[in-house]
Order: C-alpha cells, then sequence, then structure tokens
C-alpha cells in the first residue's frame, strides 16, 4: 500500500462574503498541486457536526471564481457551542481522515477554529468579512467587493438626490465597527458618516444637513452604519419634523453589500490567502490566521485574533470630515 496522502478539510462559516469562492478554489488547487487531497465540508462547523463532506477535485471548483456566496453554504452553527457537538466535530474529523482544516469565515469563526486547535486538531484559519473588523490583518475577503457594491449604491443615489433636491440617509453594513460606513463617506463624499465608534445626536446631524443645504449643495447624504445608536428610520422622520431644507428619503442597503461578482483585488486576496493556507498546514503549523500586513501574507495566532477587536483608524473619521465641505 502507498503512503496516506495528506488530507485537508476547508469549511466557510458565518457570514457570507464575496471571495469565498476563489479562496475554497485556491485551497483545492493548492492542495492537489502540493499532492494532498481536499475534502469540502457544507455549511459551516453545522457540517462538521453533522458529517456533511464531499470530496473536492479541481473541476468542482472550475467557474466559481467569479460567483459570489459559497459553493460549500454556510451557517451560524450554535451548537458548536456545546462541549457535546465540539467532540461530534472532531469524532466526524477523524473518522474522515482529515489530517489539517482551514475554516473561513469572520469573528466567530475565528473562535471556532481556536477552540478546534486547543483539541489538537491542526487549524488555519482566513479572514472572511465585509466589516473588516478581525484583529492582525489589514483587510478580510469580502470588504473590497461590498465597498464597491456601497459605492455604486451611494454613486446611484446622488444622481436621484440631486435631482429632487433630497437628503439620503443611507445604511450600511457594520453591527460593531464602522469601516464601511466611514470609508463609504470618503469615497463617495457624503456630508456626515455616523458608525458606533462615532455617535453624532439628532440635533449635530440636523445642523449638517442645513449646513449643507444653506451652503448652495443640491443634495446631502449621510452614511449609517446600521451599528450606529442613531437608527436611519427615527433618523429621517425627525430631520423631516425639524425642516432642515431637503426633504429626507432612507435607502437600507441590506444584503445586497454581501453579494455580487468579487472584485479584482478580492480574488488575488483570496487566492493568495488559501494558497498560503494550504502552504501552513503542510508546514505542520496550527491554530494560526492568514492575515495581509502590508503588501505580505502572514501568519498571527489566532489566540490573538481571537481576544482582540479591530479598529477603525480615527485618521479615516478626521478626513471624512475634512473633506465633507
Amino acid at each position: 500500500m502507498g503512503e496516506k496522502r495528506y488530507t485537508i478539510g476547508v469549511l466557510t462559516s458565518g457570514g457570507d462574503s464575496p471571495g469565498m469562492n476563489p479562496c475554497i478554489r485556491a485551497v483545492v488547487r493548492a492542495g492537489i498541486a502540493h499532492g494532498a487531497q481536499v475534502i469540502g465540508i457544507m455549511d459551516g462547523f453545522d457540517g462538521l457536526i453533522n458529517g456533511e463532506f464531499r470530496p473536492l477535485g479541481p473541476r468542482d471548483v472550475g467557474g466559481i471564481m467569479q460567483r459570489g456566496g459559497t459553493i460549500l453554504h454556510t451557517r451560524r452553527s450554535q451548537r458548536f457551542l456545546e462541549k457535546t457537538y465540539q467532540r461530534e466535530a472532531i469524532r466526524n474529523i477523524n473518522s474522515a481522515g482529515i489530517d489539517g482544516l482551514v475554516v473561513i469565515g469572520g469573528e466567530g469563526s475565528l473562535k471556532g477554529a481556536h477552540v478546534l486547535a486547543g483539541y489538537g486538531i491542526q487549524v488555519v484559519g482566513i479572514p472572511g468579512s465585509i466589516d473588516n473588523d478581525i484583529w492582525g490583518t489589514d483587510m478580510a475577503i469580502g470588504v473590497d467587493t461590498a465597498m464597491n457594491t456601497i459605492m455604486d449604491a451611494v454613486d446611484k443615489l446622488r444622481d436621484t438626490a440631486s435631482s429632487h433636491g433630497r437628503a439620503f440617509l443611507v445604511e450600511v453594513m457594520g453591527r460593531n465597527c464602522g469601516y464601511l460606513a466611514v470609508l463609504a463617506g470618503i469615497v463617495c463624499g457624503a456630508e456626515m458618516v455616523i458608525t458606533p465608534e462615532s455617535p453624532a445626536t439628532v440635533e449635530e446631524v440636523a445642523a449638517a444637513v442645513e449646513d449643507a443645504y444653506m451652503r448652495g449643495k443640491t443634495h446631502a447624504i449621510i452614511i449609517v452604519a446600521e451599528g450606529a445608536p442613531l437608527k436611519v428610520v427615527d433618523l429621517a422622520k425627525a430631520l423631516d419634523e425639524m425642516d432642515v431644507g431637503f426633504d429626507t428619503r432612507v435607502t437600507i442597503l441590506g444584503h445586497i453589500q454581501r453579494g455580487g461578482s468579487p472584485t479584482a483585488f478580492e480574488r488575488m486576496l483570496a487566492t493568495r490567502m488559501g494558497v498560503r493556507a494550504v502552504e501552513a498546514l503542510l508546514e505542520g503549523k496550527t491554530d494560526v490566521m492568514v492575515a495581509l500586513q502590508g503588501r505580505n501574507i502572514e501568519l498571527v495566532p489566532l489566540s490573538e485574533v481571537t481576544d482582540k477587536t479591530r479598529s477603525v483608524n480615527p485618521d479615516y473619521f478626521k478626513l471624512a470630515h475634512m473633506l465633507s465641505r
């Protein structure tokens, strides 16, 4: 009998993000190029618990580079928080002969990867989160595509806002981190940005909108992160009652920010991260996350990643405010 080939398992977990499919493709093809075999795990950590495994070959990942979402599907698994189901997942990993696991996902998913590493499973994490709130990496998979989706939407909203002389309140994703909102404020030329890190009162928003009207602007754009204390519907009602010059409209972008074909940057980042994750497993590394730091792909201990939260650069808020005039 020949020597057993190294077997890599790969799963996507948590909220989906554009770029997950190119990352899966990179893991599969890099693994095979290095003589390994690859098993796809369906439905995230729930798939580990249920034993939902499927072999993946080069043709199984053909034509997925341009597709949003994830061919492996994804879940937020509450069961995996319980030790009973963690043991069941480990049992299935061992029964399937998986030697190393690649976990693609956000903060919660990486915590799950860290838990598995604590049981002795060889694990490498890849950050996938459009919020860009994962510590240790300059950029996570999904951020650039989501940002471009927001930019395209706000550019279109500005056209109608200018035509009708309106103020638009645009809600973007960002439950705990306002990265998307503040970056959108800069690249879309918004009059104001409201985030969990940089909240505002109704009076402050009203003053900004009225100031834009008084200075002769034909519209006003306010970008609001979904996790900000001020909710866009309540804010719009308050602004209309205060008569700030513009009529107010609300647009909640919602889950369209998670979909769409990954950008060129996204595909390249996902590919580099997927290949490096495979290399890390074959080098014997475990309990680490693949990270973009500057131009380089580095490995960061998952213990550090799960203990810290990435915050938005405060200079971005200053830049957004300065350029809003």
